[in-house]
């Protein structure tokens, strides 16, 4: 049996047909079609490449639990049925298992490796505790040892200095020199600063991001992943509390936040979509949250699918592409430009087989 596929192939907003050879597709029937049915699993509608989540942290919900490949498996499977076909988990307390990546029912993975933390800059005992000057080093080993990503936490309290910057350019040139690249968690203007200047190639949360350096995140490719849905959650919270310098410090930081999306934008900026929360499988909420900051619906979708997968390296919907695909009845950007809710998708094809 061949799988075809026709619908409105988003972003380009033509339509075209495919046919799925094996976990590619392809834009001409294979050979084989001439003598074997080929059924038509989807006929009309809007298709995209796969959803991604770009800041995720499968396998343990709060960051005190211990890691669990039952609950990695549980959390991407969640992802794969709400059409989250490739995650990159910036940070995690142990190294993936073998298996992850290769599992033909679960989405592609992107890891960083263990949360890289000097004293006092993370939870205790959680991830890779080190010495500032240990950083350089362990990153190479954290980003060799996973998909070629490391994870620094540059920065954690508010009152707190940051990872200094000779530290954060040395540690991004001695990843950059085996291949790899390099997040960094920012939650106070010296620690987004620093990662900008040092070249990192992700800026996670960037609160207090000083938008003047936006134009070089541009020009030198650092993206930006606000994870808003996770912040506006805390916001509540934050809200919530009697007046201080840290509540004041903290709601600051998320207007900012806010503010930063749709300049980042404007300035030619990746911007990205990750959750850094749970359940497993809402980034089209994060979709929707950058909408509210400003973006123009088709990036904050793109932002959740074809941009973060071209930003990965992973390819589109073109000839010999992943078979990783999901189909909706309406245009998905017309739900988001409404801020309306985008909802599941009608279809889910993952490495080449229908799994919803």
């Amino acid at each position: 049996m061949i799988i075809g596929i026709r619908g409105v192939v988003l972003p380009e907003r033509e339509e075209r047909t495919f046919w799925i050879d094996g976990e590619k597709l392809r834009t001409v029937p294979p050979a084989r079609a001439v003598s074997k049915q080929v059924e038509r699993v989807v006929d009309g509608g809007w298709l995209l490449p796969g959803l991604v989540d770009v800041h995720t942290h499968p396998g343990a919900e709060n960051p005190d639990d211990p890691f669990d490949e039952a609950l990695l498996r549980q959390h991407l499977s969640a992802h794969r049925d709400a059409g989250v076909l490739t995650v990159r988990t910036p940070g995690t307390a142990e190294r993936m298992p073998g298996w992850v990546d290769t599992e033909a029912g679960l989405p592609r993975v992107r890891s960083a490796g263990r949360w890289l933390a000097t004293p006092g800059r993370f939870f205790p005992g959680v991830g890779r505790d080190i010495g500032e000057d240990e950083i350089p080093a362990a990153a190479v080993e954290e980003a060799t040892a996973s998909s070629g990503w490391c994870k620094v936490i540059g920065d954690w309290r508010w009152d707190q200095p940051a990872v200094p910057l000779d530290v954060m350019r040395a540690t991004v040139a001695a990843v950059h020199a085996v291949g790899g690249r390099v997040a960094v968690h920012c939650q106070t203007a010296e620690g987004s600063r620093n990662a900008v200047l040092a070249g990192a190639d992700s800026l996670e949360h960037g609160m207090h991001l000083d938008p003047e350096l936006l134009v070089l995140m541009a020009g030198q490719g650092t993206a930006f992943v606000p994870t808003l849905s996770a912040f506006a959650r805390s916001a509540e919270i934050w809200q919530s509390r009697d007046p201080g310098p840290r509540r004041s410090h903290w709601l600051d930081g998320w207007q900012g936040m806010l503010r930063n999306v749709r300049l980042a934008h404007e300035a030619g900026v990746t911007v990205l979509a990750g959750t850094d929360s749970f359940p497993c499988g809402t980034v089209a909420a994060e979709s929707q949250w950058l909408t509210r900051a400003g973006m123009p619906a088709d990036a904050a979708l793109g932002a959740a699918s074809w941009t973060a997968r071209e930003w990965l390296g992973l390819p589109g919907l073109i000839d010999g592409g992943h078979a990783d695909l999901v189909v909706y009845d309406e245009d998905p950007t017309a739900a988001l430009r409404a801020l309306g809710t985008l909802g599941r998708p009608k279809r889910v094809i993952l490495r080449g087989r229908v799994v919803r």
